[in-house]
């Protein structure tokens, strides 16, 4: 009595892999490498209106709608309140200006300019140096302004 049988393996769903070692695993686990990506994305979603050029200025608002980007990092000349005119980062005395500017000119393949000028600045000071970038080689110039200010009807552009 009581004698039972017993099965051989100590049962029929355990198997033994290459001595009790686990198989390495096929697949690619791609959900890390994703978060890190959209992490990413949104630090350089953030950094990118951050490097835009440094001088600060109190730009006038206007209606116009923005200039659509270029391949070339665009040249922006800057005028400041105080009557400081500087190329990209770097400020230039007036009366060499001009000489700058056909330096840079030979070395670029567009003749277009960003002139951002203090919303104070008097017109005929920024007219000088609109005259000043042609001199240089620069015969397409762009006012840089914001977006949002009112139009000619008087009403704000949202």
């Amino acid at each position: 009595m009581g004698g039972g049988v017993m099965k051989k393996g100590g049962g029929g769903s355990r198997r033994r892999r290459r001595g009790g070692k686990h198989a390495a695993m096929a697949e690619i686990n791609v959900t890390p490498m994703v978060d890190v990506m959209l992490v990413l994305l949104i630090i350089f979603m953030v950094a990118a209106p951050m490097m835009t050029v440094g001088v600060p200025l109190e730009l006038p608002k206007t209606a116009a709608k923005a200039v659509p980007t270029e391949q070339e990092e665009p040249l922006t000349v800057s005028l400041q309140l105080d009557g400081t005119v500087s190329l990209m980062n770097e400020a230039v005395p007036e009366n060499d200006l001009v000489t700058r500017l056909r330096g840079v000119a030979e070395e670029r393949s567009s003749d277009k300019v960003f002139l951002r000028a203090d919303g104070g600045i008097e017109y005929g000071r920024v007219v000088q140096v609109m005259g000043a970038l042609n001199a240089g080689g620069f015969s397409n110039i762009t006012l840089v302004t914001e977006t949002g200010g009112p139009g000619l009807t008087g009403a704000s552009a949202n």
